[in-house]
């Protein structure tokens, strides 16, 4: 007679690649996913910086068209919007797979009280939003202000 050790991890393991193939068959045969076009809210990422005048907000939106993006003020607060749509995919016999996401994405962001929202631009260029929000030009208050007693 043999003498072998016990592992529990093995019971286990193999347990858990029989969970894997059930889950593996059981969406081959899910046609739901497969008739349907599925869509996928992303979140772009965000990069912010403040300036001497103004505030920047450069938002990663690569593959997304300029008419795609939305850039809104709304109750003090810059919100940036859009979709990326799914490019036409070539679908072959014996594979398909699309990995890039697609569908809608917002953003938005607390404006400070000291910006002039009337001159906030935007442009974009390589796949890069830029939205530039100029501070308000502080009046100049002197440091002491002496006030005469009568």
């Amino acid at each position: 007679m043999f003498v072998t050790r016990y592992r529990p991890w093995n019971q286990f393991n193999d347990f858990r690649r029989g969970f894997d193939r059930l889950n593996t068959l059981l969406n081959e045969m899910d046609t739901s996913t497969q008739e349907v076009e599925r869509k996928y809210d992303f979140t772009p990422a965000v990069n912010t910086r403040e300036g001497e005048y103004a505030y920047h907000v450069e938002v990663d939106l690569p593959g997304v068209k300029k008419e795609d993006i939305k850039v809104d003020i709304e109750e003090n607060r810059l919100v940036i919007s859009g979709e990326k749509k799914l490019k036409e995919e070539l679908k072959e016999e014996d594979y398909y797979k699309v990995e890039s996401f697609y569908g809608t994405f917002k953003r938005s962001f607390s404006l400070p009280e000291n910006v002039d929202v009337e001159n906030i631009s935007a442009s974009c260029e390589d796949g890069v939003l830029e939205v530039v929000i100029p501070k308000l030009e502080k009046p100049e208050v002197e440091k002491t202000k002496r006030i005469a007693v009568k």
